[in-house]
């Protein structure tokens, strides 16, 4: 198959696009700096800047007759209190991680319905599915991505394109240096503090990225898709099924005992 990954320069996605190349598929990777691999060609791309997009989709599209799969994974965290929260830093943010999947689905769509196949998954979290503390704008970047996703899986299925969200919980990469920190104000700082210490910690602890390689490659054989999968350690993947059957006020607690909110 021919593969395009976005964000391929480290963590989850280099090792998608060095993992399907060593499987013999065309991988094609697609990130702000340019990243040396035998086993996938890097396309140096800013995918927030449309015209670079589609001029990466045809230099693409230059050798290879058609585009099989695209998967989103280019994106960014943020962290701090909504208090605190710049207008630039929630843009910046929604730049990323909404505007730049929707972009690389638009330029990839047309060849994909020309040939009457193709399958996209972009990149979620399990944190999309509720509000995180001092994560809020980013549980709504990733949640605003899956609600288009939803919309776009009827949009384009007469032409048997297959689109979900893949919802990961930590995984053990190096997105704590490329987070969007807003400046924390005096009556947060303690309380974040403990939440960002443990936040860094459970990435830490979190599940290697060739295992999520290994589970793409799983659901690209499937036929067909459900809208939504969830991918990661037990402890965060029940509080989706959580979030749905209980109370509000006890799922709350229950977060607040989860993130260490409880304590003192």
């Amino acid at each position: 198959m021919t593969i395009i990954i976005t964000g391929t320069s480290s963590g989850i996605g280099f090792a998608l696009a060095e993992y399907f190349g060593k499987k013999g598929h065309k991988v094609y990777g697609l990130s702000r700096k340019h990243t040396e691999s035998q086993y996938f060609k890097s396309i140096p791309t800013d995918v927030t800047d449309n015209t670079a997009v589609q001029n990466a989709v045809a230099e693409v599209l230059k050798t290879e007759p058609k585009i099989d799969v695209l998967i989103n994974n280019a994106g960014m965290g943020m962290v701090g209190a909504v208090e605190d929260s710049t207008k630039e830093d929630i843009v910046k943010l929604f730049s990323l991680n909404l505007a730049g999947p929707v972009q690389m689905m638009s330029a990839v769509l047309p060849n994909m319905r020309n040939h009457q196949f193709g399958k996209i998954i972009n990149i979620s979290s399990i944190g999309s599915e509720m509000g995180l503390p001092f994560r809020g704008f980013y549980s709504a970047s990733k949640s605003a991505l899956d609600k288009v996703t939803e919309a776009m899986r009827y949009e384009v299925y007469p032409w048997n394109i297959d689109v979900c969200s893949l919802h990961l919980g930590d995984i053990k990469t190096n997105i704590a240096d490329n987070r969007v920190i807003a400046q924390v104000s005096q009556p947060y700082k303690n309380v974040f503090d403990k939440v960002y210490a443990l936040m860094n910690s459970h990435v830490n602890d979190g599940t290697e990225p060739l295992e999520v390689a290994e589970y793409i490659e799983k659901l690209l054989a499937k036929n067909k898709w459900k809208a939504h999968y969830y991918f990661g350690k037990f402890g965060q993947r029940i509080g989706v099924p959580l979030k749905w059957i209980l109370p509000q006020g006890t799922y709350e607690n229950l977060m607040k005992k989860y993130n260490k909110l409880d304590k003192n």
